[in-house]
């Protein structure tokens, strides 16, 4: 089953990504709807990182669209896509070690921020209003991850788990529409992934934000998501719900190798 794609926030359409001889995407297309938790899945190799590099704008794609909210991203450079209302956070996590939590937080907001080097380097008015503003959307940001007695810690005296929390609480700063997390749960024991799928729905439910995420863990993506997309050498496979995905002969042989 496709998802229909009317209405839909992120519409891939017949997306291909060519490096070299080598094609790493291969007329790819599915539809994420609004307020919804799409996952993306495929063994090592089948083009997941490739495909939130071309939703974040760091990979050009030579053929296909990407529309968000109905406008085409290929007319959107890399730093703008934040702006445009997608976050994201990385595999290998991109945090300032030696800053507090507090302030890698803070860092996420200013993405959103209208100021510019003089005005801040005069702390004009409208200067210390936006960030009296971030410091509030931080400070809810740090809350809802349980980030409060480490605020004032620096990231590299923290657990790992935790500090994947502080990324997510950064990428929430810039107020995403849609928010791609590329394998949150990678490196989290059980307990932490059981954690993370609760986290990840409140976030959802509360922020009526729409995720898609990378991840190999599959028992967190199939109990996660609404929807499923699976990847293999590139191609798609296969798109629909959980249930779907899982009994789907093409997607087990992909994992397993074998007939179903």
């Amino acid at each position: 089953m496709t998802l229909p794609s009317s209405a839909a926030l992120l519409e891939v359409s017949g997306v291909t990504v060519r490096f070299g001889g080598i094609t790493a995407l291969d007329q790819v297309s599915f539809s994420v709807m609004p307020a919804t938790i799409a996952g993306l899945i495929g063994p090592n190799g089948a083009g997941k990182t490739t495909l939130f590099n071309c939703l974040s704008r760091l990979y050009t794609f030579s053929e296909g669209t990407i529309l968000f909210e109905g406008r085409s991203l290929t007319d959107s450079p890399p730093h703008r896509i934040a702006a445009l209302g997608i976050g994201r956070t990385f595999q290998n996590l991109a945090l300032f070690r030696t800053m507090s939590v507090w302030h890698n937080v803070m860092l996420g907001g200013h993405c959103r921020s209208s100021s510019g080097f003089l005005s801040n380097a005069l702390r004009l008015p409208h200067v210390q209003r936006e960030e009296e503003g971030l410091a509030a959307r931080a400070a809810q940001s740090i809350d809802m991850l349980d980030l409060g007695a480490v605020a004032q810690t620096p990231v590299a005296d923290l657990p790992f788990g935790t500090q994947k929390r502080v990324e997510l609480a950064r990428a929430l700063m810039s107020q995403p529409k849609l928010l791609l997390l590329d394998e949150p749960a990678g490196g989290l024991n059980h307990e932490e992934v059981d954690g993370l799928r609760q986290l990840l729905r409140r976030i959802q439910s509360e922020l009526k934000l729409t995720i898609l995420l990378v991840e190999h863990h599959m028992n967190l993506v199939m109990r996660v998501s609404d929807q499923v997309v699976a990847l293999d050498f590139g191609r798609k496979i296969a798109d629909g719900t959980p249930a779907e995905v899982q009994s789907n002969p093409d997607v087990i042989r992909a994992y397993l190798g074998v007939e179903a």
